[in-house]
């Protein structure tokens, strides 16, 4: 399908959250993907809806309205990580298309559930791990899966936070269930068609240790081993003061593999104090081209009526790393997964 023609028949695309990330979602929704139109958006806080939804043009509707609506072709979920799984489910079931915000669900019994009525429906749904779509990330998984490293054996990836704007507001298990869960599946990813068989994570509050008794893990290193002998880790931490910093390795018996570059550009500054770069504040400015490219596909899955290329199924395997994590870290020791317990 041609530009002009995705232009001619654009995908009607509600959204459901106008947070921090929602507002992203909805700019690059209706200015970046030419085959998508922002028609409505939903959220709790009546104001938050109708201030966004007029900015672009949209409706503001409640979400049972939006899932009512046949205008609304596909629903993006942008809302609180604790109503993902009711909203997909409601969006899926009215058979709209989803693409959920990750983590999709917060135990794998919701995930299995969210598939399953996706499923029924005949609808595509696609979970937002966005790293997927970045230009670094998937040149790298490209090049590892044509041979070019050779065979897997250290990987590993990290994501650091510039900061923690509030302490008291991240929810517990947020490192691994909301930060780390784009590392592992990052991990998963560059190391198909490996399973993780192991999983051992250390954790603790580093940034803001007066949050830890109230639950606050900010800093976190999880080492995974997977069953062709592959080793990785993943770190997360709350405090990058030098900006978002998102990186992945992967080195294999012939040669290795970098991504992920935080400088805005190439200029670099020489002056007495040493050598300077501009570098990204946030994950939307980090992360832009990945965000437009993963609603390009969304959209292209909707016309096309196939599944997207990230799916629940992708959102269940990371989850159960992250899971796995958790344990660990109650138990300080390491959890094997086995058939059973995925």
């Amino acid at each position: 399908m041609t530009t002009s023609e995705a232009i001619a028949r654009p995908v009607r695309v509600g959204l459901v959250g106008a947070g921090r990330i929602g507002n992203s979602h909805a700019e690059v929704l209706a200015r970046r993907v030419p085959g998508a139109q922002l028609v409505a958006v939903a959220d709790p806080r009546g104001d938050a809806a109708q201030r966004l939804a007029g900015e672009f043009g949209a409706r503001a509707l409640s979400p049972a309205e939006l899932f009512d609506d046949p205008e609304v072709e596909a629903v993006v979920i942008a809302a609180s990580v604790d109503a993902h799984v009711t909203l997909t489910e409601a969006a899926t079931a009215a058979g709209k298309a989803v693409f959920c915000e990750k983590p999709m669900g917060l135990t794998l019994a919701e995930i299995d559930r969210s598939i399953s009525v996706a499923h029924a429906a005949g609808v595509a749904l696609q979970v937002g791990f966005n790293r997927r779509f970045s230009r670094d990330f998937a040149e790298a998984h490209r090049l590892i899966a044509d041979g070019a490293i050779g065979t897997p054996q250290l990987l590993r990836s990290l994501t650091r936070d510039p900061g923690l704007a509030n302490p008291a507001g991240v929810p517990p298990w947020t490192v691994f269930l909301q930060t780390l869960i784009h590392d592992f599946d990052t991990l998963l990813w560059l190391n198909q068609p490996a399973r993780p068989v192991s999983i051992y994570a250390v954790a603790d509050a580093l940034v803001a240790p007066e949050y830890k008794a109230a639950g606050l893990l900010d800093t976190a290193v999880v080492v995974i081993t997977f069953d062709n002998g592959a080793i990785a880790t993943a770190e997360a931490n709350f405090s990058a003061s030098y900006g978002y910093d998102v990186r992945a390795e992967v080195f294999g018996s012939g040669g290795m593999i970098t991504a992920g570059d935080g400088r805005r550009s190439a200029t670099v500054l020489y002056d007495r104090a040493g050598q300077h770069v501009e570098t990204a504040r946030s994950d939307v400015e980090l992360f832009i081209d990945g965000y437009t490219a993963e609603f390009v596909e969304f959209v292209d899955a909707v016309r096309e009526k196939r599944s997207p290329s990230v799916t629940g199924v992708d959102a269940r395997r990371a989850l159960e790393v992250a899971l796995g994590c958790i344990e660990s870290v109650q138990t300080g020791a390491p959890v094997r997964l086995t058939e059973q317990t995925r």
